[in-house]
């Protein structure tokens, strides 16, 4: 497979997008950033930017010429993804990246997520489909597990309150999950682009580290020099709550029970691969310690 060059990019300016770009451009992709006509999204300076409606016809225009496609769009962006598949078929696009970013295809989910799942698994079977009758046309989807610096920063139900210096620590604190941080997310699009043919047509597992809320505890009390108020709680408690609101049909239920799914107790549930069967060192992902890790989220809050 020739060498991916042009890249183009849908959700740019998104959680994940935004990182993604940034690595892409450091990495010396020529990059372009595709998005809707009415966006009122800001993009770095220098990058070319596409505004276009999100449809087959409209998108093949906007792909011509790229080696590579990335989809970082949010989730009421997913449902476009197939318009955006037969596009980059249609244009002659070697590689696209599907949206995942998450868990992946064979994840033990709870039944309340799987019309989520089922949502996403559709591109994901379109570009399956296509990749099989257009050998040209291939895909790749990254799953990344839990993304551990975005998530600890901006969601306090993970169990760190940062700025308050307190925590929460679900049962007895040792379940481990594997996270990648908002730079190996950015790494691991790199390394897809820069390794087709290891990366064609299959999902990649990616990981920067593989830990448990007592270890991150600690880090954090290292990296602080602080004592920390620690509490204790059930994740059976998240499940509970997190079920009521689902039926009751109220907000809040989504973060409850993907928190439980983490630190489920004895489960594993969340570790995507251990370091030598992931794909992380393939795409560059550097390993972080807890330590590494609690740093990045407190440089994050007093930046």
């Amino acid at each position: 497979m020739s060498i991916i060059k042009r890249v183009a990019i849908f959700g740019a300016a998104g959680n994940f997008g935004t990182p993604i770009t940034a690595a892409l451009v450091k990495a010396g992709f020529d990059v372009t950033i595709i998005t809707r006509p009415e966006s009122s999204s800001t993009f770095p300076d220098g990058i070319p930017v596409i505004r276009t409606e999100y449809t087959a016809e409209k998108l093949v225009v906007a792909l011509k010429g790229q080696d590579g496609v990335v989809c970082a769009v949010g989730p009421a962006g997913v449902p476009t993804q197939t318009a955006m598949i037969d596009a980059a078929e249609a244009a002659d696009v070697r590689r696209f990246i599907v949206d995942d970013f998450g868990w992946g295809p064979n994840f033990r989910s709870l039944p309340e997520f799987q019309p989520i799942g089922a949502q996403r698994k559709v591109a994901w079977d379109y570009a399956k489909e296509i990749s099989k009758r257009n050998p040209k046309f291939t895909y790749t989807g990254i799953s990344i597990g839990n993304p551990i610096d975005w998530a600890i920063k901006r969601f306090s139900l993970m169990g760190f309150d940062v700025k308050q210096r307190s925590a929460f620590i679900y049962d007895d604190g040792t379940e481990q999950f594997t996270g990648t941080t908002l730079e190996g997310i950015g790494q691991a699009v790199v390394g897809v682009l820069k390794h087709p043919e290891e990366t064609a047509n299959r999902f990649v597992k990616a990981r920067s580290i593989q830990t448990c809320q007592n270890q991150l505890l600690e880090a954090f009390k290292r990296v602080t020099g602080q004592a920390w108020k620690v509490q204790r709680r059930s994740a059976n408690d998240l499940l509970e709550s997190g079920r009521r609101k689902h039926q009751a049909g109220d907000s809040g239920w989504v973060l409850e029970l993907v928190v439980y799914q983490l630190y489920t107790p004895g489960e594993a549930r969340c570790v995507v691969a251990s370091r030598e069967d992931s794909d992380a060192e393939l795409l560059g992902i550097v390993e972080e310690s807890p330590e590494g890790i609690a740093r990045k989220v407190m440089d994050s809050i007093t930046s």
